[in-house]
């Protein structure tokens, strides 16, 4: 079988963007502006539509204080002359994050689970919830989940006879992105986040998917060898900046 063409770094974080949506988004001049209503950095971000002047970055820093959000930009691969002009305006770097990605068949595998080892489902089940609640993944986030577009699901991976873990898969075009990955406290170091990340990938396939991808922040000393583990691909980073003035008053 033919290799998959795995997404450069920009699609792969169009994907993640498009299956994490903000409560509003709207373009103002050369930006993009994200009403993120409480549910963090991603849907709360500016991002660039075309390179930017100096001239464009009163645009956006007003269109997000009217949203009452402290001005805040996402800079992705390539955006060296944004990265700069923020920098020069007193923005600080934010959540340097990793973007990981892997063909969809590598891994889901032999495509088996346990019995009773995995289960995707939208709606998900309130244990599903009450799991991301553990993980601080509160009402403002779940929103996101259920106002993003289908194909989704939540999973959920047991540690034993208990539950051990959830997570959130959407699908954009062809490329599977796993969200609010949790395990339980009592159940890590127990192939937990394995199980869930191959239940994202068979249920990814089954929904006509063919990349499995995820974005995580490089301080996650945890996470990120485990996705290398699996043989994820690192595709790629973005990061925030952020007026931290702004964000302490």
């Amino acid at each position: 079988m033919k290799p998959i063409a795995l997404p450069d770094s920009r699609t792969l974080v169009d994907a993640v963007l498009a299956t994490w949506p903000p409560a509003t988004i709207r373009r103002e001049g050369a930006w993009t502006i994200r009403e993120g209503k409480g549910g963090g950095s991603r849907v709360s971000s500016a991002t660039e539509d075309w390179p930017v002047t100096e001239a464009d970055l009163p645009t956006a820093e007003a269109a997000m204080r009217k949203l009452g959000q402290t001005p805040q930009f996402m800079v992705r691969d390539g955006e060296g002359g944004l990265d700069s002009l923020l920098a020069s305006h007193g923005y600080a770097v934010k959540d340097p994050t990793n973007l990981w990605v892997i063909e969809a068949s590598e891994l889901a595998g032999d495509r088996t689970l346990p019995m009773g080892g995995g289960y995707g489902m939208w709606p998900p089940l309130e244990l599903i919830r009450d799991i991301w609640i553990d993980g601080e993944v509160g009402a403002e986030r779940q929103a996101i989940m259920d106002r993003a577009p289908d194909p989704k699901a939540g999973m959920l991976a047991r540690a034993g006879d208990y539950p051990g873990g959830a997570a959130f898969v959407a699908i954009h075009d062809t490329i599977a992105v796993v969200h609010a990955l949790h395990v339980l406290p009592e159940a890590r170091r127990k192939g937990v986040a394995r199980r869930l990340l191959k239940h994202a990938a068979i249920w990814a396939r089954a929904h006509g998917a063919d990349v499995v991808g995820l974005a995580v922040t490089q301080g996650n000393t945890a996470a990120n060898p485990l996705y290398a583990s699996l043989g994820m691909r690192l595709r790629g980073q973005y990061h925030y900046r952020i007026k931290t003035e702004e964000a302490l008053t």
